[in-house]
């Protein structure tokens, strides 16, 4: 008996931003020699897997395990594995990383961290004596210097310029969980250990300044004994202006200006490819962050002008992942978008309505969205953050829910175009916060209601309007 001659395949494999049709003479035998083909044939070297457009169910997407499932003629995505060691690197890449924070301020109680081990048997005795008789325990001098320390140590972690309620947050924390450290003279009980915490930060960031810590570093030179004439210590400080966790790291080890600006040309170059490598572009990005921090915190250049040093940031990927947040946030996040522009151009007379409008009259406004029905190049002006969405004639209003397309736009210039709305709108937040651009007047609300309430960035300090909207928005969760 003649044996069936095998069937050809003819896969649409879709990866990030490139589409490939790829033609095979044959079934392989499992996914993971499907998986070492698409390696080989997309010049990929770093984890992958997949997923298939299941004609079963409509096209919906569904994880390849068994070879068989997939069609002879089939549509495959692939999702990367960004934090696989074996991504493709050069010469000029290094292993090493910056001390990097890894997250920001806890949004609960702040956990007071475990002192000297005899320090902890002093406050074990201390609290069991305060839960007798209420006495307050008296610490040596190095003790409480110990205490502090450690104290210090820990914010830094999160953050080296705490806000006075952080500090107040952190003061309220340690007698909490040692009420023997309670100050009798203190109405609240701990006002003194929020002082001492206060200028120990002072004292630390002064230490981590000696050190060579770059993010504080950038803020000496102010005005002393031996400098009179240079500007007060508490102006223009340099510091995250929102939930940043690495606002302006250290390079890594064994980096310099020059070797990383080297990584810098090398991304330059391959975005200009039509094959982009992009796992080699998202480490190089990660690679050359540092620097990158350095020329928008300390040079403060224009928006088009760090495009063409960092080209990459026009890709949507990337901006996805400048700020490490997951992909489940951004898909909440653009149904959340979604949700607010429909509830706020569709405004009607009601209880939500009259909330959106009295918090920020710019909330969706001409000054944001922009259409563009004819002109092939619009006059943009000087305008600092817009979204230009781009229709046909024959669109129905409201014009953004079906746009051609819809541009980024960041002081007067086009920076992205994308399909849809939700995405344009998650990619202009992420260069905000990629371009530590300030919040434009007169739209100040609508992204700190982005920032704090949609992201929950920093949301323990709502100002009156937006805790009032997000009162409002609670009552349709």
């Amino acid at each position: 008996m003649a044996t069936e001659a095998p069937q050809n395949m003819i896969l649409r494999v879709i990866e990030a931003e490139r589409v490939r049709k790829l033609k095979l003479s044959s079934r392989p035998a499992s996914v993971d020699a499907l998986i070492e083909i698409l390696k080989e044939q997309l010049e990929l070297d770093c984890d992958l897997s997949l997923k298939y457009e299941d004609p079963d169910f409509d096209g919906k997407l569904t994880c390849l395990v068994d070879i068989e499932e997939l069609p002879q003629k089939a549509c495959v995505h692939i999702s990367l594995t960004r934090d696989s060691s074996s991504l493709a690197s050069t010469d000029t890449l290094s292993n090493v990383s910056s001390p990097e924070r890894l997250s920001r301020w806890p949004p609960g109680p702040f956990q007071i961290p475990t002192f000297a081990f005899d320090v902890e048997l002093t406050l074990r005795d201390g609290n069991a004596e305060f839960e007798k008789n209420e006495k307050p325990l008296q610490l040596s001098r190095d003790q409480k210097h110990n205490i502090l320390d450690k104290l210090a140590s820990t914010i830094y972690g999160f953050k080296a310029y705490p806000s006075d309620k952080e500090i107040a947050m952190v003061a309220e924390a340690l007698v909490r969980k040692h009420p023997c450290l309670k100050e009798a003279g203190s109405d609240i009980g701990w006002n003194g250990w929020k002082n001492s915490i206060k200028f120990k930060m002072g004292n630390y960031r002064t230490k981590m300044r000696r050190a060579g810590c770059q993010e504080v570093t950038v803020n000496a030179g102010k005005r002393s004994r031996k400098n009179p004439e240079n500007e007060p210590s508490h102006s223009n400080i340099k510091r995250p202006k929102r939930a940043e966790v690495n606002f302006l790291p250290n390079f890594p080890q064994g980096e310099d200006p020059s070797s990383l600006d080297l990584v810098r040309q090398a991304i330059v170059e391959e975005v200009k490819k039509t094959e982009r490598n992009l796992p080699l572009i998202s480490k190089m990005m990660q690679t050359t962050f540092a620097l990158r921090r350095q020329t928008i915190v300390m040079s403060c250049p224009p928006v088009k002008e760090l495009m063409d040093l960092w080209p990459a940031l026009q890709m949507q990927s990337e901006v996805m992942w400048i700020n490490s947040f997951v992909g489940f946030i951004f898909g909440v996040f653009k149904t959340c978008v979604l949700i607010v522009v429909d509830r706020t151009i569709n405004c009607n007379q009601n209880h939500l309505s009259h909330s959106f409008s009295k918090c920020d009259k710019y909330m969706i406004s001409l000054s944001f969205f922009k259409d563009d029905m004819d002109m092939d190049e619009p006059d943009l002006g000087d305008v600092p953050v817009a979204l230009l969405t781009t229709v046909s004639d024959d669109v129905p209003s409201p014009v953004h829910y079906n746009p051609v397309r819809v541009s980024v736009i960041l002081e007067g210039d086009v920076v992205l175009n994308l399909p849809r709305l939700g995405d344009a709108f998650v990619v202009m937040f992420g260069l905000i916060y990629a371009l530590h651009l300030s919040y434009p007047k007169g739209l100040t609300n609508t992204f700190e209601f982005t920032q704090k309430i949609l992201l929950g960035l920093d949301d323990c300090k709502l100002s009156p309007k937006l805790q009032s909207l997000k009162n409002d928005l609670m009552l349709y969760v």
